[in-house]
């Protein structure tokens, strides 16, 4: 069947194979708003079923960028999907959102159904992460367009949020507090740095670093807030929030902000993650080329009153975000990063 579209590089049979491998994990991540099933033409979602009257959409998309790179060298699909979640529902949180959906991209070379479905259980588990569903994706065969074994990943989340809840970073004032909670590691940004570093000096990923292998932490899923950011934003105003990836605090941290406003971050707090801590070592990094980057141990950050620092800690600590004061809005545009 379709041996003239098989001879021309795309395998029908391998598709079908894909989304049947992929169907228990979709499943996983369903919630009540979901209408229809898997492989119809669209994918919808009932808004009227969401407990809110006036609700404002927020969507993303984002990739992984080169950390796929590794995944696919050392042929380890199982979590790269969770940073494609990552990537794209740590960025609608900052408005307050709760993420309902999420839609995937898929362009491989060739199908391999267990590769395919490998990278599918990522996804799904960072869905079910962030209590969102997984209604739709896609899965493109274009051998002519990727090498043998390669593939890209891509990814499309939508959010809600109260109209009056929505949080656009204009009340935050000079005084105001910046809490950082903490990543699992480098998360997805970076990457094209983390292995010209890892080529130039010759690493071997299979060693061990303090007793971890370095390739397992080199993949480390990217941590997902979404749990932390429900538990903040009900009991807590909330003024700003911001996700630390491509562009390090030197981009991401003034993007939270409003005109003529500033920050005044204090390192002391920081915990920077080993793998960190080594690449930066390893690549003689200048501190500030290395917070331009990197996440430095901070995925994420919020701004509240200095009055409500000690209760957002404890209702972080609740949902088990280690977290910690590292700064101070200031009325001076700019970042300033006391290390």
């Amino acid at each position: 069947m379709s041996e003239q579209y098989k001879q021309a590089g795309v395998d029908i049979n391998a598709g079908y194979e894909a989304v049947e491998q992929m169907k228990g994990h979709v499943k996983k991540t369903m919630r009540k708003e979901v209408l229809g099933s898997l492989g119809g033409f669209g994918a919808a979602f009932d808004l009227s079923q969401l407990n809110m009257t006036k609700p404002v959409l927020v969507s993303g998309t984002d990739g992984v960028g080169t950390k796929l790179k590794l995944a696919i060298d050392y042929d380890r699909h199982d979590t790269i999907g969770i940073d494609a979640v990552a990537m794209c529902v740590n960025d609608i949180i900052t408005t307050g959102a709760e993420p309902l959906y999420f839609l995937d991209y898929i362009a491989v070379n060739k199908v391999v159904p267990e590769h395919i479905a490998d990278v599918v259980k990522g996804i799904s588990e960072g869905c079910i992460q962030s209590d969102c569903a997984l209604i739709g994706g896609e899965t493109a065969e274009m051998g002519e367009m990727y090498a043998e074994g390669e593939y890209d990943l891509a990814g499309f989340a939508v959010g809600a949020v109260e109209k009056d809840q929505y949080i656009d970073g204009s009340s935050v004032k000079s005084g105001d507090k910046i809490i950082g909670l903490n990543s699992s590691g480098i998360h997805s940004n970076g990457y094209s740095l983390v292995r010209k570093i890892l080529a130039d000096n010759q690493i071997d990923v299979n060693s061990e670093l303090d007793g971890e292998n370095l390739l397992d932490l080199l993949l480390e899923p990217t941590r997902i807030y979404t749990k932390a950011v429900q538990n903040v934003k009900d009991k807590v105003n909330i003024k700003a929030m911001s996700h630390i990836t491509g562009g390090g605090f030197y981009e991401n941290i003034p993007r939270a902000l409003p005109e003529n406003l500033g920050a005044e971050i204090k390192t002391e707090t920081i915990q920077i993650p080993k793998i960190l801590s080594w690449l930066i070592e390893t690549a003689n990094l200048d501190i500030n080329e290395a917070y331009n980057v990197f996440n430095m141990g901070i995925g994420f950050i919020m701004i509240v009153d200095e009055a409500d620092v000690e209760e957002t800690l404890s209702l972080l600590r609740e949902v088990s975000y280690e977290a910690s004061l590292i700064g101070t809005i200031t009325s001076q545009e700019g970042l300033v990063i006391n290390d």
